[in-house]
């Protein structure tokens, strides 16, 4: 049954509190208010600081400063409207919190605001571009330029005398080597200085033994004394070393300097002041004085104008938010009924109905509208309720079969939106169910995209992950009304596998190809080294050096071999400490003799930190990267015909954080169009290749956690092969792994030879 819901405006006032709190500040009129403050005080200080102080104030300034303080105070006196309408309506609505009060003020108060604040500025434009017209800056800049100039020229005039008495000394040093001082001759030479130097007066003192100034010759004098020409001060400052001393009087600009080669004598000169540039300075000085005292009053009527234009509008304001508050009182008195009934419904209770007011007005449609939806969503909410439990039901069901499933599975709508992804998608993608719903899958990942769009819907596609290792992927796109249903699943742990079965197939045939010749060819080299390495005449040390290194190699080729045969896999590394300049130098070394047509050179620095790496397998990946690289100009020149002739360069660099870049570059045949795959096992372009050799040194340079990289010369036709190696990755593996134990002699013959070759490089 509904419940009429009778008007509660008649009853009792609300809360005391409200009553007897409602003029009491919150922290908004307390920042508001001490913002006002703030601003009050940046202006008094900007006003009356010594940058604004002898200026007046531009008009843009002025409309500036009276926004910046007229608007926290017309923002105070809102926020103090709204505290009161929201108070009354607390106190007059039942269930009513005075939002409502508080917008209708707010808005009457921004209506009247708004005109108010343009009008002040106005008006305070059009004052201030009155009295900028006869006190703008460039008036005042005008008569202090003016002053400034004067000054200038009077400055100026200083710095001439002084010139000019300097220059005159000189002159009169080399006259008084040619004539007497009291010849007509001098007289005249110094008379002409003075005058052609624009000077009034000029004097030649001399200080005899007894200490007492005498002038020796004079040009116009006057009937001062020696001494007030000539002072013991200025004497003084000229033997301390000051070339000219200048000296300003009231009538007069004057300059002593020294008299060269003349001991003891001085040359005294004087301008009087009586100059344009000096009565110019006087006269601006004046006018400026007079200019200031006006300026000083027009700021006075500039700040009283202004701060008028500033209450009256905060009067004007204040008015227009009384008459909000008492407007918004009577519109939303009658709204309180609805408000109560509103919470009821909102609670639950959809039987509520009001009573419509007898006066048939908006509040009264309002009301009629408000019954008629209460009565509408009582009955739809019972369908609704219903309806929903059947669809979390389905939801529940398709989410466990989903949940069971193995495969990834994501749908996604016509737009490639992810509508739903299950538990493995969330795993192989890496990122939960909520951060996928509604993300675009080009976003997500760009590769199951690409399926979507292309002709083919199924395939293998490379998963790149932000936080995870790159998996590959067999996908498989299935069109399900306007969107997808994508179904894929993680085949990187079966490539995996299959490459490992590559592997140990490529270990049985190393094993089967090059097991047996090893024992001849080790015999053979040792018995060269028993048989003739004493008898060998001119280069015994490179005999020496030769046969060891094949039967270290022989060596390393057996061990590596015998591991191959042991587990089917590459061996493992033994790290110790090495200096991977004579690991590349023995790299070379190796085909440098035996290709004495093709030119080799090493470049190391000369002081390296030792690195942590396998030597052998260090070494076996430097041989193949340069066996290639004398490969590749031995099929250069196969078609030019001619004799084999290249340049194989290996650098060895220090790269960023400590990284070991090593560089070996040649002028061979260069790179094949499948670039990217030549490392893989089995991948030639040669005949007769295993391609196997760059396959083995990735594999090495994986196992010490470096990069490999191939492009073309940079200095022409060829490849050059860049191998990184990090010394911070491979310091913590030093005596780790398979093998000797690092610091152990071998028994093999030459490796303590590698250790003394070492040596003798200054490893």
């Amino acid at each position: 049954m509904t419940q009429p819901f009778l008007s509660a405006l008649d009853g009792e006032p609300g809360d005391t509190d409200a009553r007897s709190g409602w003029w009491r500040f919150g922290a908004p009129e307390y920042y508001t208010l001490a913002l006002i403050a703030s601003v009050a005080i940046g202006t008094y200080i900007f006003v009356t600081g010594d940058a604004q102080s002898e200026r007046l104030l531009t008009p843009a300034l002025v409309a500036a400063i009276m926004v910046a303080n007229l608007v926290p105070a017309m923002a105070l006196i809102v926020l103090i409207g709204s505290r009161v309408a929201r108070a009354r309506a607390e106190r007059t609505m039942d269930g009513g919190n005075g939002r409502l009060h508080v917008r209708l003020v707010a808005l009457f108060s921004l209506i009247a605001a708004t005109p108010t604040l343009l009008v002040v500025i106005f008006a305070s434009l059009l004052f201030q571009f009155g009295v900028d017209f006869w006190f703008s800056d460039r008036s005042r800049g005008m008569f202090e330029n003016a002053a400034s100039l004067a000054q200038g020229y009077y400055q100026e005039n200083q710095r001439e005398v002084s010139a000019n008495t300097f220059a005159m000394a000189k002159d009169l040093s080399d006259q008084l080597g040619r004539v007497a001082i009291d010849s007509p001759e001098f007289s005249d030479y110094y008379f002409q200085q003075v005058v052609v130097r624009s000077l009034n007066e000029s004097a030649i003192i001399e200080i005899g033994t007894d200490g007492i100034p005498r002038t020796a010759a004079m040009i116009d004098p006057d009937k001062r004394a020696v001494e007030s020409r000539l002072t013991p001060a200025t004497v003084k400052r000229l033997d301390a070393g000051e070339q000219v001393v200048v000296n300003v009087q009231p009538d007069r600009i004057e300059a002593v300097t020294k008299l060269p080669r003349q001991p003891r004598a001085y040359v005294y000169a004087s301008r009087d002041a009586n100059v344009p540039g000096f009565q110019q300075s006087m006269r601006a000085s004046t006018v400026l004085a007079d200019y200031n005292d006006l300026f000083q009053r027009s700021q006075q009527l500039q700040l009283q104008f202004n701060g008028a234009l500033y209450l009256g509008s905060l009067l004007l304001l204040a008015l227009a938010v009384v008459a909000a508050i008492v407007v918004a009182d009577r519109i939303t008195r009658p709204l309180g009924t609805l408000i109560v009934a509103t919470r009821t419904a909102a609670r639950g209770d959809l039987s509520v109905r009001v009573t419509p007011p007898a006066r048939d007005d908006e509040i009264a449609v309002l009301t009629r509208a408000f019954n008629r939806m209460t009565e509408q969503l009582e009955g739809q909410t019972s369908a609704l309720v219903n309806v929903n439990e059947q669809l979390e039901t389905r939801r529940s069901f398709i989410e466990a079969v989903l949940s069971g499933v193995s495969s990834a599975v994501v749908s996604v709508d016509a737009q490639h939106r992810i509508l739903l992804a299950n538990a493995a998608a969330e795993s192989l993608i890496g990122q939960s169910a909520e951060t996928l719903t509604g993300q675009p899958l080009g976003d997500v990942a760009p590769e199951l995209a690409a399926l979507l769009s292309g002709g083919e819907q199924e395939g293998i596609v490379q998963l790149a992950r932000r936080d995870a290792e790159p998996a590959t992927l067999a996908a498989k796109a299935v069109a399900q009304g306007d969107g997808f249903v994508l179904s894929f699943e993680d085949i990187t742990q079966q490539l995996l596998d299959q490459r490992r079965a590559a592997w140990s197939d490529v270990a049985r045939r190393i094993a089967h190809e090059i097991k047996n010749p090893l024992t001849p060819i080790q015999l053979a080299a040792e018995r060269l080294q028993r048989r003739f390495g004493e008898k060998v005449e001119g280069d015994a040390a490179t005999f020496r050096k030769l046969t060891d290194t094949i039967v270290r190699q022989v060596h390393d080729m057996r061990r590596m071999v015998d591991e191959f045969s042991s587990f089917a896999r590459m061996p493992k590394p033994t790290f110790g400490v090495e200096d991977v300049r004579d690991i590349l130098r023995q790299a070379v070394f190796l085909f440098e003799v035996a290709k004495p047509d093709i030119i080799f050179s090493v470049k190391t620095p000369n002081e390296i930190e030792p690195l942590v790496c396998d030597r052998r397998l260090l070494s076996q990946a430097l041989t193949n990267i340069v066996k290639n690289a004398v490969e590749a100009i031995e099929e250069n020149t196969k078609k030019s015909d001619g004799p084999v002739s290249g340049h194989i360069r290996a650098e060895l660099d220090i790269g960023p954080q400590d990284a070991v870049v090593i560089r070996v570059t040649d002028d061979g045949i260069g790179l094949p169009e499948a670039r990217d795959a030549i490392a893989e096992p089995y991948m030639t372009t040669r005949q007769g290749g295993t391609g196997l050799g760059l396959a083995i040194v990735k594999k090495i340079v994986e196992q010490h956690y470096g990069e490999l990289e191939f492009s073309d010369n940079p200095e022409g036709r060829g490849t050059q092969v860049t191998l990184t190696l990090h010394a911070d990755r491979l310091r913590p593996l030093a005596g780790k792994g398979g093998g000797v134990p690092t610091g152990q002699i071998e028994s093999v013959p030459g490796r303590i030879r590698n250790r003394q070759d070492r040596e003798e490089h200054g490893a």
